[in-house]
C-alpha cells in the first residue's frame, strides 16, 4: 500500500491509550480478497488484556463523562475532519482488506467521517426533561447519563463507517468503548483509532482489541463491568452472546441478519426500478446486510424488468477493487464464494434458470459473476436469509396482498425497498411491510440523520439519528419532594 501517511496502517492493538505488539502473542493475519495476499497481521489478544482494557474504560468513564457536550463534540468534529483529510490513505487501507472498489471505499470514508460529525453536534443535544408534578410541593426531574464502559463488535462489510457509526454514538454520550473489529478487517478500524488519538481522545476513552472473535467476544460480554453491548454479525452468534448478556442483564443493540426484499409493481417505472434494483443488489458486490435478496415482480412487468435488469448486470465491471473502474469486487472468501456456488447450483437443480453470471471467475479466486436466476420459489436456499454475495433471485407475483406476504415471510425484518407511481399503494404498502427501513423508489436511503436497524430476527437498537445516541443513554428520574 503506498499511503501518503504510512502511520495510518498500524498493526498493533490498543488498549487503555497504548499501542501494544507483544512479541509472545500469536500473530492473525489478514489477506487482501482480491490477490489472496497477506498484506499485514495484527496481535490475538488474550482474555487478560480484555479485562485490561475495560479496567482503563472504567477509569476513563470517570472523567470522560464529565466532559462537557461541547468539549466531547470539539474532539468528534476534530476526528471527523482528520478522517476527509485522510480519505484516500484510509480507502486504500479499507479496499485492500475488504476488497469493495476504491470509489465505493471513498463513499464509506466520507460516510464515517459524516458520522463523527453527526454525533458531534449531538453530543450538544442531551437533554433532560422538566415533568409536571402531581402534587403541588414536587418538582420532577429525568436527567440522561452515559450507561458506562461499551463493548462495539463489528463486522467486515463496512469496516470503517460501521465503526465511526457505533463509536462516535457512544463516545458522545460520555461512554467509553471497548471494540473488537472484525479479524478480516481491522486495519480500518485501527487507521481510525489512531486519527482518533490524534485529534484528542483521552487515554482508555477507546481500545481496540484484534485478532480471532469467539474468546474475546465472550470475555468482553461476560465482564460485569461492561454495561452495554454492541454487536453486528451472524443471528446465531447475536443469539448467543444475548444469553450470555443475561448474566448481568445488559442492554444490547443488536444488527444481525436479513433477507430484504425488493418490489417491482405493475405500475413502476421499469428503467428507475432496474436502476434501484443494481444498487440495491450489487453494491458492496451484495456483501450487505442491506442489500436486496429477493426481487418481487408483478407478472405482467416481469419480462420487461428481467430484459432490463440481465442488460444492466451483465455490462458490471468484475475486478480487483484497487482497479479504477471497478464495479463489482472480490467476496471476503474462498468460504463465502463456495457457500454461493452451491446455493445457485443447488436453486439451478430445483428448476431456475441463470439468466447472467451464476460462477466464479477464475478456479481459486474470489471473484463471484454479477448473478441474475430467473423462475426462483421462496423456498430455494438462495431465496432464504442474506447470502452476501451479487446474486439477485427474481420471483413473480400476481397482486399486492401476495407481493406483501412475501416480503414478511421471513424470520428476519431490516430493510424494504418498493417501486410504484401510486400513491395510495406507496402508503398501505409501507404501512403493512415487516422491517426497519423502507426504501420507496429509492433504494440508497442510508445516511447518518436517520434511524437504521431491524425488527424481528434483525435484531434490536437504532443507530444513526438522535436514536444513535440515546442507545447508551439512561434516564434517571429525580423528584423533589416537600418543597416550601
Amino acid at each position: 500500500m503506498k499511503l501518503k501517511c504510512a502511520s495510518l496502517f498500524e498493526q498493533s492493538a490498543y488498549i487503555g491509550g497504548v499501542w501494544v505488539d507483544d512479541t509472545s502473542l500469536p500473530r492473525v493475519s489478514v489477506i487482501n480478497p482480491s490477490t489472496r495476499e497477506i498484506i499485514g497481521s495484527v496481535p490475538q489478544v488474550t482474555t487478560q488484556q480484555v479485562d485490561d482494557a475495560v479496567a482503563c474504560g472504567i477509569s476513563a468513564f470517570k472523567d470522560w463523562r464529565e466532559w462537557s457536550g461541547r468539549e466531547r463534540a470539539l474532539v468528534l468534529r476534530e476526528w471527523a475532519r482528520m478522517v476527509e483529510s485522510h480519505r484516500e490513505d484510509l480507502s486504500v487501507i479499507l479496499c485492500s482488506e475488504q476488497g469493495k472498489p476504491l470509489h465505493e471505499a471513498r463513499s464509506e470514508i466520507t460516510q464515517a467521517a459524516n458520522y463523527l460529525e453527526w454525533f458531534a453536534e449531538e453530543a450538544r443535544r442531551i437533554y433532560g426533561d422538566n415533568i409536571p408534578a402531581p402534587r403541588r410541593n414536587q418538582r420532577i426531574r429525568v436527567l440522561r447519563q452515559p450507561i458506562g464502559v461499551c463493548a462495539a463488535m463489528t463486522a467486515w462489510t463496512f469496516p470503517s463507517s460501521m465503526v465511526a457509526r457505533r463509536i462516535g454514538a457512544a463516545l458522545a454520550a460520555g461512554c467509553t468503548v471497548v471494540h473488537h473489529p472484525d479479524p478480516q478487517t481491522p486495519f480500518s478500524a485501527l487507521a481510525l483509532c489512531a486519527l482518533g488519538e490524534s485529534a484528542g481522545l483521552p487515554r482508555g476513552v477507546l481500545s481496540v482489541l484484534t485478532g480471532e472473535g469467539e474468546a474475546l467476544r465472550s470475555s468482553m460480554v461476560s465482564n460485569a463491568d461492561v454495561r452495554k453491548v454492541s454487536f453486528t454479525g451472524s443471528i446465531d452468534e447475536g443469539k448467543r452472546l444475548m444469553a450470555l448478556c443475561s448474566a448481568t442483564v445488559k442492554k444490547m443493540s443488536l444488527e444481525l441478519g436479513a433477507n430484504c426484499p425488493l418490489i417491482v409493481f405493475d405500475d413502476a417505472e421499469i428503467d428507475l426500478a432496474v436502476k434501484g434494483a443494481i444498487d440495491a443488489r450489487f453494491r458492496h458486490s451484495g456483501q450487505a446486510a442491506m442489500c436486496a435478496n429477493r426481487f418481487l415482480v408483478h407478472t405482467d412487468v416481469y419480462d420487461d424488468f428481467v430484459t432490463g435488469l440481465v442488460a444492466k448486470v451483465s455490462a458490471l465491471t468484475l475486478g480487483d477493487g484497487m482497479v479504477e473502474g471497478t464495479q463489482i469486487g472480490p467476496l471476503i472468501s474462498d468460504a463465502v464464494v463456495t457457500r454461493i456456488e452451491g446455493l445457485v447450483d443447488e436453486a439451478v437443480q430445483a428448476g431456475a434458470t441463470v439468466a447472467t453470471g451464476g460462477s466464479r471467475l477464475t478456479t481459486g479466486s474470489n471473484f463471484f459473476r454479477p448473478t441474475v436466476l430467473t423462475g426462483t420459489h421462496p423456498e430455494m436456499g438462495v431465496c432464504g436469509d442474506e447470502i452476501l454475495g451479487p446474486v439477485a433471485s427474481v420471483l413473480r407475483f400476481k397482486d399486492e396482498d401476495e407481493a406483501i406476504a412475501l416480503a414478511n415471510n421471513t424470520r428476519t425484518g431490516l430493510a424494504a425497498y418498493f417501486y410504484t407511481t401510486n400513491i395510495s399503494r406507496a402508503f398501505r404498502v409501507m404501512e403493512a411491510l415487516e422491517c426497519g427501513v423502507i426504501g420507496i423508489n429509492e433504494s440508497l436511503v442510508f445516511n447518518e440523520a436517520a434511524p437504521f436497524g431491524g425488527i424481528k430476527e434483525s435484531g434490536m437498537g437504532r443507530e444513526g439519528s438522535h436514536s444513535g445516541v440515546e442507545e447508551y443513554l439512561v434516564p434517571k428520574y429525580v423528584c423533589f419532594g416537600n418543597l416550601g
